[in-house]
């Protein structure tokens, strides 16, 4: 088993793994969590592509090695807005949860009546 094959098998436990957290988590830090490693494994897939591409006697391919270097500057500069949205509905409603509970009145400034006089 080459090393590439290796690789490739990670990128799509990676990915895997990621998915099952997107669909299976509730909480929204796990799911920004979950979503990072369905990116990591993206990631490594191109990289595995660019990789395969070099070892077949062709020159290194640098256009998926640009994107994987694009996309992980991208997905951090995602993640850090998402951590700070995420900090600040936890400011506002006082949990990190998306769902409201059932016998509680939502936050003063989201009441369906604010804007009436």
């Amino acid at each position: 088993m080459s090393a590439a094959t290796v690789f490739g098998l990670c990128a799509a436990m990676l990915a895997g793994i990621g998915f099952y957290g997107l669909i299976a988590q509730p909480d929204p830090l796990r799911k920004i969590l979950a979503f990072n490693l369905l990116g990591g494994g993206v990631f490594l897939f191109f990289g595995v592509v660019a990789r395969r591409g070099a070892a077949a006697g062709f020159g290194g391919d640098p256009i998926p090695q640009a994107l994987v270097i694009t996309g992980m500057v991208v997905a951090f500069a995602a993640t850090a807005v998402a951590v700070a949205l995420l900090l600040r509905l936890f400011q506002a409603a006082g949990s990190a949860s998306l769902s409201a509970p059932v016998n509680e009145s939502p936050p003063p400034g989201l009441r369906s009546d604010a804007g009436e006089v």
